[in-house]
């Protein structure tokens, strides 16, 4: 069984629109994965970026209910600040499961019912007309209607997810790591066997989603930020080996022209480490057949 993944949003940080990042698009993370051979038609969304908004939009084109599963990697604001205005939380007959980390000792539906108080948002969370359930993971495995999630803590600030993604029934594979610091930098509570665990839970996989978003100087430059390179993604890629590594959460100071020149020199170094490694760079509308 295949599975079938667009993005709606692969912008780092904070969203960026203009004329200058049309062609990559300037909404932050959101990804929508399908099984296309399945009668359910359930859709699973990876993070609540703005992205999520025209997501929800499509999905309300329909005019019926929709059932949804969201898995959130964790709730720094450009991978939440979406939800509040995804459609079908405002229609009824609609569920959404929302499935993330605490963080700390916080319950992840205490962040987002804070992040929708009236303080700072017009409708409460309690307002939607949706049925809404918030469901706590950790490490290890979920089962999602056909697809099995797998679930690694990676090195970012906060509890942060990295997530795996394959068909029940067996078939390719999608890896989500959207905000992950692989180099050395930062002090993360994920042991210190964590790279070669990482680079396990990676192993064989058909596509993988990974942060890239510094160049070498600008990854010195923010050394514990909970970021990666270009470079170091393209690394990841290769020991894991990886069939194709897509590009994403893109720095929200690099224009398109910057991100066609990243591609370039990531696919170059590719060439040189990587072997038939294929590399892309995610953009708002992309489809990804895996």
């Amino acid at each position: 069984m295949s599975l079938r993944a667009t993005i709606w949003g692969a912008r780092g940080s904070i969203p960026a629109p203009g004329p200058d990042t049309a062609r990559y698009g300037g909404n932050t993370a959101c990804v929508s994965v399908e099984l296309p051979e399945s009668a359910s038609g359930r859709v699973i969304i990876l993070d609540a970026g703005t992205g999520i908004r025209n997501l929800g939009r499509k999905l309300a084109e329909a005019e019926k209910p929709v059932d949804v599963d969201l898995v959130v990697s964790h709730t720094h604001w450009d991978h939440i600040q979406g939800l509040p205005f995804f459609a079908p939380l405002f229609a009824d007959g609609s569920r959404v499961r929302i499935w993330g980390a605490k963080q700390g000792d916080v319950d992840l539906e205490t962040i987002l019912r804070e992040q929708m108080n009236p303080v700072v948002f017009p409708v409460p969370l309690d307002g939607l007309a949706a049925e809404l359930q918030v469901v706590h993971v950790g490490e290890g495995e979920f089962e999602l209607d056909g697809c099995l999630v797998s679930v690694m803590r990676v090195r970012h600030p906060g509890h942060t997810l990295g997530l795996r993604l394959q068909p029940t029934e067996g078939g390719p594979s999608l890896a989500y790591v959207t905000d992950n610091e692989v180099g050395s930098g930062g002090n993360y509570e994920v042991g210190s066997d964590w790279r070669d665990r990482f680079i396990k839970f990676l192993d064989g996989v058909d596509t993988l989603i990974h942060d890239s978003m510094y160049t070498e100087e600008e990854v010195k430059k923010y050394s514990g930020w909970g970021h990666s390179s270009f470079v170091e993604a393209v690394d990841v890629a290769a020991e894991a080996g990886a069939k194709r590594l897509v590009l994403f959460h893109h720095n929200p100071d690099h224009d398109d022209e910057a991100v066609d020149k990243l591609l370039s020199e990531a696919r170059a170094v590719a060439a040189e480490r990587a072997g038939n490694l294929d590399v892309i760079a995610g953009c708002e509308g992309m489809e990804l057949n895996i």
